[in-house]
């Protein structure tokens, strides 16, 4: 925390010096300095000191360490002032603003960069591609306006020659969705002259070192600066900017912004031909001026995509202007630039209803003052916005602070501060101020020169305490006659020279320049210069001059910086030799006096950090109150107010004025916003629970009601379902079949297992009202074949359910006429030795015996034993075998007669049974197998497993398993066995 900061890096806010002097004030910022420590805060002032070496306290740790913390939470940062102008302005969805101050040198650039890095780093949190693509054209637009917009001084080696202001929009979620670039008072004259140990501006230097040798070839241009009048001054500085790898920046910047490769051509396209127009010669003979080398005029022409006949009589027509034509050309294309940026970044087709309000983050980097050894119009503009600054910073942090506690009532002593209005009116007052006067001599008919003018300024502005010229002290020899003026500004007294300055101010351009770059074929150049179609003869109003256009976007940029809510960072250069190590005393107190900061700590020590009105602070920090949650009953919100100060123990650390709370240290704020912090959750759970409990109570109504409908209606659909079914089935006891033919309603979901159930029944009823008229001699063979049906499962196509099933066909005289009467005999014979009671089956068969041999026999089988008789012998028993010996029956899916009985000891019994005397086409495998399974499940109450092959059927022959196949042969008087190489193969007569 910034507070438990070791004593030996200085007190880490000025506030908190024992006393208020510039001594003490100096010799913290040295100790700070010395000990790596760059930052100090005025209160939410953040004073930064450019340290001239890298350090080590912006990376992603750093960010983290910041993010969302309060001011005095962490040492003093860029990255915590930034913080607390995003959180108010997501916090309150006011409109905030980082106001970047000091002389040109002392930091603001780098400042700005870290602030946006910071800005970026903290938002978007869910990686929305939208967003990112935002966040990416917000940081490389600095990029870009560095290159273009920036130069190597004597001063700093990446001086801003221009002043930026950009606004960020952000949603009501925090992250930013657009923003938007103002630019001020490029200093385009730097392109065709700068002083001695200077550059011009980086994109020159870049271009020419950084672009590859087919690009320079095709721009008509050398890698060699020294070659070119424009850039020959800063070729052989040294400078800590590495062009050739900044070059690659900037492209891929360009690229990554939106801008096309026909664009960016073009753009260097035209710094190509600002060099060659620098380098162009003129010659005269007294009446002419002739160019001297027509390639030079074509490879000019043929950059800027214009006629080379053209170029060549523009230039020589207005020869003297030519330097303001090259001027006007690349301010155009930084103007064109910073455009093409905005119209990528701006935000487009916002609703506020849909999306909540716009907020938005301004950040300022604007030069800063200039005190050069020949100052001339464009410092007499920069130093004039530091002083409107200036002014902003006095009326938000002084006097508005001093003129609310009056107004508000709270006790408070007057601080005396230098207000520097005076110098304000001094350059901007109407008909008074040195603007009027320039351009009051800048409209006069007449020869009025620079000389003339200055007279007029001596003569209005001779009484005035800030201004004076040699003319007017006549014995300061640092100033020349009829060339100097000298001003005293904030920051110090500049002496400014009047020569050039009506042109400046006047700032023409002749209309035959602007129909040259109108009518080139190239749309990036005929974009920039839209004035170019009016022709010669056309009559338009007299535009107004540079130093009045200055001032517009000046009191324009202060009145939008005034209506948002403002933090500083004040920047102090702290040498002049760019040295990490040398502190000069005389230089830092000299800016620390011009800035104000002193009178900042005094008014901050005086003062009060925080004051809101007692509404909106009530509406904040309600919850953490008993007395004022949800609502309060108290007489006024001031009462309620009170309640919420007194409860946390702050008395002492507050003031109540007229219609605001005024809280003296952050520390007391930073504690209701943590209590606030751990309230919102629980407030949040509380309302969703509350709210969760109205939506299930809502939903189980609506169930509810859902549920007595699906009920009445299944009640419905079930009752309709019984009334059909009733319907149809009510006269089936009177049909002829029962009710077979009638068709089935389709049941309802719920009633699906009953419909089922209801069907067994009926069908059910269906067979006894058919079983009821079958004479109970036939039930036996009604059973059988029943069971045969069953067993077979649609498997074997023909089984004999068509005719009458007999059983007994060796005791039938119509089937066997010449041997029933013997089998009968042996019959009765078995019936009394074995007492069994029934015959289940009897008939002829071809048997293979345990010789592997195949013979005629008979079969036999009661519920008791098989028999396997010789007929041909009198039915003389061969084999007796248990009828619980067999364990089931195979047969297949043809015509033949073959079955397989099975027994448990693996000795199956293979036969095939022979078809009738009378009906030689007899099926009797069917009625074998009905009988077995109906004796056994019906009497035996066991299962007996029948098995329809398709192919081979396999058995078992004294423990080894074969198999038998059937083969159809035609002509075969009758079936027999074969013996196969595994098994036997039937042979049955067929077709």
């Amino acid at each position: 925390m910034a507070e438990l900061e070791g004593l030996e890096f200085g007190k880490s806010d000025f506030v908190l010096l024992d006393e208020v002097t510039m001594e003490q004030f100096m010799e913290n910022l040295r100790l700070r300095f010395e000990k790596g420590r760059i930052y100090t805060y005025i209160g939410e002032v953040v004073v930064s000191v450019n340290p001239y070496r890298q350090m080590d306290i912006y990376g992603k740790d750093t960010i983290e360490a910041y993010r969302g913390r309060e001011l005095y939470e962490n040492p003093p940062h860029l990255y915590a002032v930034s913080d607390a102008a995003y959180k108010a302005m997501k916090r309150r969805a006011k409109d905030t603003c980082i106001v970047i101050s000091g002389e040109s040198g002392a930091g603001k650039t780098e400042a700005s960069k870290y602030i946006m890095q910071y800005i970026a780093a903290i938002t978007n949190p869910s990686q929305r591609a939208e967003v990112e693509s935002v966040k990416n054209v917000l940081l490389k637009s600095n990029c870009v306006l560095e290159a273009f917009g920036n130069a190597k001084t004597n001063r700093n080696d990446n001086s801003s020659r221009f002043g930026k202001y950009m606004d960020i929009n952000f949603n009501f979620n925090g992250d930013p969705t657009g923003g938007h670039i103002n630019n001020y008072l490029l200093e385009k004259s730097r392109v065709v002259h700068q002083q001695e140990g200077e550059r011009n501006f980086h994109s020159f230097y870049q271009l020419l070192r950084g672009g590859s040798e087919e690009t320079l070839a095709a721009f008509h241009l050398q890698n060699d600066p020294a070659v070119y009048v424009y850039t020959k001054e800063g070729a052989a500085t040294v400078t800590s900017n590495n062009d050739r790898t900044s070059h690659k920046a900037v492209i891929s910047a360009l690229e990554v912004i939106g801008f096309s490769k026909e664009e960016i051509n073009s753009i260097y396209q035209i710094l190509a031909s600002i060099l060659l127009l620098g380098n162009l010669q003129f010659e005269s003979d007294g009446e002419s001026v002739q160019i001297l080398g027509q390639e030079a005029v074509n490879q000019i022409s043929e950059l800027t995509a214009t006629e080379p006949e053209s170029v060549s009589k523009t230039l020589l027509y207005r020869t003297v202007a030519c330097f303001g034509f090259i001027t006007a050309l690349y301010e155009r294309l930084f103007g064109w630039i910073v455009g093409r940026i905005n119209t990528v970044i701006e935000v487009k087709d916002y609703n506020p209803v849909l999306h909540g309000k716009n907020t938005v983050i301004g950040v300022l980097d604007i030069y800063g003052f200039e005190i050069f050894d020949n100052n001339s119009f464009e410092q007499f503009c920069i130093n004039y916005c530091n002083e409107k600054l200036q002014q902003l910073f006095i009326e938000l942090i002084l006097q508005q602070e001093q003129a609310e506690y009056q107004r508000e009532g709270i006790t408070w002593q007057h601080i005396d501060y230098f207000n520097n209005q005076i110098i304000v009116d001094l350059v901007e007052q109407p008909h008074k101020g040195i603007i009027s006067i320039l351009d009051e001599a800048c409209l006069t008919v007449g020869n009025v020169t620079d000389t003339v003018c200055l007279d007029s300024m001596d003569t209005k502005l001779a009484q005035h305490p800030h201004y004076t010229s040699r003319k007017l002290s006549p014995s300061d020899k640092s100033m020349e006659f009829q060339k100097h003026f000298r001003i005293r500004h904030y920051a110090g007294d500049v002496t400014y020279s009047v020569e050039g300055i009506l042109d400046k101010n006047k700032d023409l351009l002749f209309q035959d320049f602007k129909r040259l770059m109108y009518n080139s074929t190239n749309p990036v150049l005929k974009e920039m210069w839209p004035d170019g179609q009016l022709s010669i003869t056309e009559v338009t109003k007299r535009p107004l001059t540079a130093a009045t256009l200055f001032k517009n976007s000046i009191v324009a940029l202060v009145d939008k910086l005034a209506c948002k809510e403002p933090y500083y960072v004040r920047c102090i250069k702290p040498n002049e030799m760019k040295s990490p190590m040398l502190f000069d005393d005389a230089r830092c107190q000299h800016q620390v006096a011009y800035l104000g900061l002193l009178e900042n700590v005094m008014v901050r020590r005086a003062g009060f950090a925080y004051r809101q009105p007692y509404a909106r602070f009530l509406q904040r920090y309600k919850m953490t109150c008993e007395y004022t949650w949800p609502n309060h009953l108290m007489a006024s919100d001031r009462e309620a107010v009170e309640a919420i100060v007194t409860q946390h123990g702050f008395q002492d650390d507050v003031a109540y004025g007229h219609t605001k709370l005024f809280v003296r240290t952050p520390r007391s704020l930073f504690t209701l916003e943590q209590e606030r912090a751990a309230l919102i959750p629980i407030l949040v759970l509380f309302l969703q629970k509350v709210w969760r409990g109205a939506l299930a109570r809502m939903r189980c109504r609506r169930m509810r009601a859902i549920y007595a409908i699906m009920g009445c209606y299944k009640r419905y659909k079930v009752k309709a379902h019984f009334w059909e079914v009733e319907r149809r089935f009510a006269n089936v006891r009177n049909m002829a079949d029962y009710g077979k033919s009638v068709e089935w309603p389709t049941p309802p979901a719920a009633l699906a297992q009953f419909h089922k159930n209801t069907v067994m029944l009926h069908r059910r009823w269906w067979a006894r009202q058919i079983v009821k008229k079958i004479p109970p001699s036939d039930m036996l063979e009604v059973r059988a074949k029943v069971a045969a049906l069953t067993a077979l499962s649609g498997e074997r196509k023909d089984w004999g359910i068509s005719r009458a099933w007999e059983r007994d066909y060796l005791a039938n005289a119509r089937d066997c006429p010449q041997t029933s009467s013997g089998f009968i005999r042996v019959s009765k014979e078995l019936r009394n030795k074995d007492e069994y009671s029934q015959v289940l089956f009897s008939g002829f068969c071809r048997k293979v015996n345990r010789f592997n041999k195949s013979t005629d026999r008979s079969l036999l089988v009661t519920d008791k034993f098989v028999y396997k008789l010789e007929p041909k012998k009198q039915y003389k028993v061969m084999k007796r075998l248990p009828l619980d010996a067999f364990t089931g029956l195979s047969l297949t899916s043809g015509v033949d007669q073959m079955v397989v009985l099975h027994t448990s000891s693996e000795d199956d019994v293979l036969l095939c049974l022979q078809r009738g005397v009378l009906c030689p086409n007899q099926d009797r495998v069917g009625e074998l197998v009905g009988a077995l399974v109906d004796h056994f499940t019906r009497v035996r109450k066991v299962q007996f497993p029948v098995k329809v092959c398709r192919s081979a059927v396999q058995l078992h022959m004294r423990g080894k398993l074969k198999s038998v196949t059937v083969e159809t042969k035609p002509g075969q008087a009758a079936a027999d066995f074969k013996k196969s190489r595994d098994g036997f193969i039937l042979l049955f007569p067929g077709n």
